[in-house]
């Protein structure tokens, strides 16, 4: 069997939303917890992580960058993205509490998201915190 790297950028929506699960279950299993996917959003999560302590679960929401919606706010959401191989993992309410008055622009009042593909200046302190870093 000869196995073949695949580029990313060639993948479709559905294949990245696949591969990006993939990529953060396996982050996540280095630091104890099994991730499970869930065929329909459930309560706004695509998967559930939960810890081998059997106590701890997270609930996340899979994204290819830094996001916020309204939808999302009381649901005990964490939002899941990787950028340059290092998973940011934060949890939806309390981040959009810190950011809000900065992504309050029309989109944002007109349609209740927000959504970056790259993490920038903006962001980069606020999300500093959520970096989790792979383990080699």
């Amino acid at each position: 069997m000869k196995l073949e790297p695949i580029k990313y950028e060639d993948l479709n929506a559905k294949a990245k939303e696949t591969y990006n699960f993939h990529k953060i279950a396996a982050i996540l299993a280095d630091y104890g917890y099994n991730s499970i996917w869930l065929s329909n959003d459930w309560n706004g999560a695509d998967f559930i992580a939960v810890h081998i302590d059997g106590v701890s679960d997270i609930k996340i929401q899979l994204k290819g960058g830094v996001s916020f919606a309204q939808k999302y706010r009381g649901k005990n959401l964490y939002i899941g993205f990787i950028e340059q191989g290092d998973l940011y993992l934060y949890p939806h309410d309390d981040v959009l509490e810190q950011v809000e008055p900065v992504i309050s622009d029309k989109k944002w009042i007109e349609k209740g998201t927000y959504f970056q593909t790259k993490i920038t200046s903006r962001f980069i302190d606020v999300l500093a915190p959520y970096k989790i870093r792979k383990i080699t």
